[in-house]
């Protein structure tokens, strides 16, 4: 069992964004001690690392909640979870490569301010 500090600096996430979660209904089954303090269990921690995959890939709230909502009806929506996740995947692989595409043009960049630098101290090493 984990205390909500514990999984503040495992997740990397505030208090305040695991009790949000956990309202908007996308962090189920977190239980509370006899003190009434949240407990998390090693299963609340993996499902809390798939939200922050799939928060920091792009997916909203609206949609994870979809998606919670989804696993909730049970293993008749096997299908449409895995649909739901590969639509994700999708996006992410396009954003991906988008990105790396746009990090070649910047990698050249640098390299042509690399040829200059040396082109321009080459030529000032010669008037010496």
């Amino acid at each position: 069992m984990y205390s909500i500090s514990e999984i503040e600096k495992i997740i990397g996430i505030p208090a305040s964004t695991l009790r949000y979660y956990e309202q908007e209904g996308i962090l189920p089954n977190v239980n509370r001690n006899a003190r009434g303090r949240r407990e998390y269990t090693e299963e609340v921690l993996n499902w809390l690392e798939l939200i922050v995959a799939l928060k920091d890939t792009g997916m909203s709230i609206e949609e994870i909640k979809s998606y919670t909502a989804l696993i909730r009806q049970g293993d008749e929506t096997l299908n449409a979870r895995r649909d739901f996740l590969s639509e994700h995947k999708m996006k992410v692989e396009k954003t991906v490569a988008q990105t790396q595409f746009h990090l070649e043009k910047i990698i050249r960049k640098i390299a042509i301010y690399d040829i200059l630098m040396h082109k321009k101290m080459t030529s000032t090493e010669t008037l010496i």
